[in-house]
C-alpha cells in the first residue's frame, strides 16, 4: 500500500460534518498512524484531527461564522447551534 497523502486526507475531510466528525477523526488518525513525526502528511492530518474534533462540538464548519443576528441578544447563549468550528462549544465531562 502506498503511503497516504494530502488529497487522501482531504478526500476524507472534506465532506466533514459535525454528526460524523468523530469517525472520520478516527480514519484520519489511522491513515497517519504508520507516518513518521515529521512528515508534512502526518503534520497535515494532525491539523485536520484537531479541526475534526472541534468540528464534533460545532454545528458547522463555514469559514464565515459571523452570524446573522448579534451574539449580544439575548438567550443567543443558550442556542447550541450557533456554534461554528471556529468557536465550538465548551467540552463537558
Amino acid at each position: 500500500m502506498t503511503d497516504p497523502t494530502i488529497d487522501d486526507i482531504e478526500a476524507l475531510v472534506g465532506p466533514a460534518t459535525p454528526h460524523f466528525a468523530f469517525q472520520i477523526r478516527a480514519r484520519v488518525r489511522e491513515l497517519i498512524a504508520d507516518l513518521p513525526s515529521d512528515d508534512p502528511v502526518r503534520r497535515f492530518g494532525e491539523a485536520k484531527i484537531v479541526m475534526l474534533d472541534d468540528l464534533g462540538h460545532a454545528s458547522s464548519k463555514a469559514e464565515n461564522d459571523t452570524p446573522e443576528e448579534p451574539r449580544t441578544r439575548i438567550g443567543w447563549d443558550e442556542i447550541p447551534s450557533s456554534a461554528p468550528v471556529t468557536r465550538p462549544l465548551p467540552r463537558t465531562g
